[in-house]
């Protein structure tokens, strides 16, 4: 892997870490901060909340800034944030901390699957941008367990203690190795044209797959833990060992997605959201017996993964002229997935449909981001087909937006 890239992933590691890695120390957290375990929940929606805000604001007021002193504010931001956390006295405080470390997590990544696309050879640019996102699922098999072993033996604190550490790392990695980047090559031009780009109709439609389809996945992620122990009968102990591997699938769905997607983008999307419900629905049998479901979360990490690649690179091919908002804009869209997601898993086991009922209605969220997915494709080859019987009467190239709007 280049050392850009690595430089990169080992980001995406410590924002995979801090993200999950608090689900594991709840207990540890609210005996410290002397709240209830359901209050102190809501720190991992503080995190959700800073990301779904801070992908769109800080990559807007960021659009003019150079991409590479841009990717070091926002590690920056992330570390300070994590150094808030550890030394926030008090629960207001830690909740203000986890939202200040979110604001930087969207904005990053999508400004760093730019500079990754950058890095690589036309034909490439999926799988750079898998490579930059494999730091992302390496958390959850290394980082998340490793941090929780820590926060366990020597309190909380130094989960996010360590997380600031190897932000750190980041901070010099990037600083060293990658390179800085022109902003013409990654298109660009001011906020306006970013929002304008962001307004586009497949841009839209992407970011709307992102959030039905994805969110199929946070559906039953969620409720994990009761599922396998009340389902599968496997112990509480066991629990970590599920969750280590579905952060193997995501990894191996990281690997293998790359290449797919770099030799065809949109079949790629409609088969990884195939294979997501396809997954989703089995699980509701497999759950039963705990290796038939230990089976299923490796597929269902791998399906989740593949989804995840190929729809930030067509976000990012539909707003080629200005790409940053609408990439960072993705990252909200998985964030309000796994919002949404676990609030319909988690009604369904309200409404006393039983443990399985996430998977039934995970799946049927994978389908509908198919059905957006599919019809986004077909408008996509309508507006292309337009775009050539007016290539005579249209010198100028188009952005994608600009043809969307030109179609419409």
């Amino acid at each position: 892997m280049p050392l850009a890239l690595l430089a990169l992933a080992v980001g995406a590691f410590a924002i995979g870490t801090t993200e999950f890695v608090i689900m594991g120390l709840l207990p540890e957290v609210a005996a410290d901060l002397d709240v209830p375990v359901s209050t102190a929940g809501y720190l991992i929606s503080a995190y959700a909340g800073g990301v779904v805000v801070g992908a769109p604001l800080l990559t807007a007021l960021s659009t003019r800034v150079p991409r590479k002193t841009v990717l070091l504010l926002f590690m920056g931001l992330f570390l300070v944030g994590n150094l808030a956390t550890v030394l926030a006295p008090s629960y207001g405080a830690v909740f203000a901390a986890r939202v200040l470390a979110g604001l930087p997590h969207g904005a990053f990544f999508g400004v760093g699957a730019l500079v990754a696309a950058y890095t690589a050879r036309p034909d490439r640019k999926a799988t750079a941008v898998a490579r930059m996102f494999l730091g992302l699922t390496v958390a959850n098999i290394v980082g998340v367990p490793a941090g929780t072993f820590l926060g366990q033996l020597l309190g909380w604190r130094a989960a996010f203690l360590a997380v600031a550490v190897i932000a750190a790392l980041a901070l010099v990695g990037i600083a060293a190795f990658v390179p800085r980047v022109p902003r013409a090559a990654i298109g660009g031009g001011g906020l306006r044209r970013e929002l304008s780009a962001l307004g586009g109709r497949q841009v839209v439609l992407g970011l709307t797959t992102a959030v039905f389809g994805f969110a199929g996945v946070f559906a039953v992620y969620s409720y994990i833990t009761p599922m396998m122990t009340e389902l599968a009968g496997m112990a509480p102990g066991g629990v970590p060992f599920i969750l280590a591997l579905f952060g193997t699938g995501m990894t191996l769905g990281s690997l293998f997605i790359g290449p797919l997607a770099d030799r065809a983008l949109r079949p790629t999307i409609h088969w990884s959201l195939v294979a997501l419900a396809v997954v989703l629905a089995a699980f509701v049998v497999t759950v039963h017996n705990p290796w038939t479901a230990a089976v299923t979360v490796v597929a269902l990490g791998a399906a989740g993964s593949a989804v995840v690649t190929p729809l930030q690179v067509l976000v990012m091919n539909e707003a080629s002229a200005a790409p940053s908002l609408a990439s960072a804009s993705n990252h909200s869209a998985f964030n309000l997935a796994n919002a949404g997601g676990a609030w319909l898993g988690g009604l369904g086991i309200s409404l006393g449909l039983g443990y399985t009922s996430p998977a039934v209605i995970g799946s049927v969220l994978a389908l509908v981001g198919l059905g957006i997915a599919v019809t986004a494709t077909r408008l996509a080859r309508f507006r292309d087909a337009e775009s050539n019987i007016c290539i005579t009467d249209t010198p100028v190239e188009l952005t994608a937006s600009e043809r969307d709007t030109q179609v419409t």
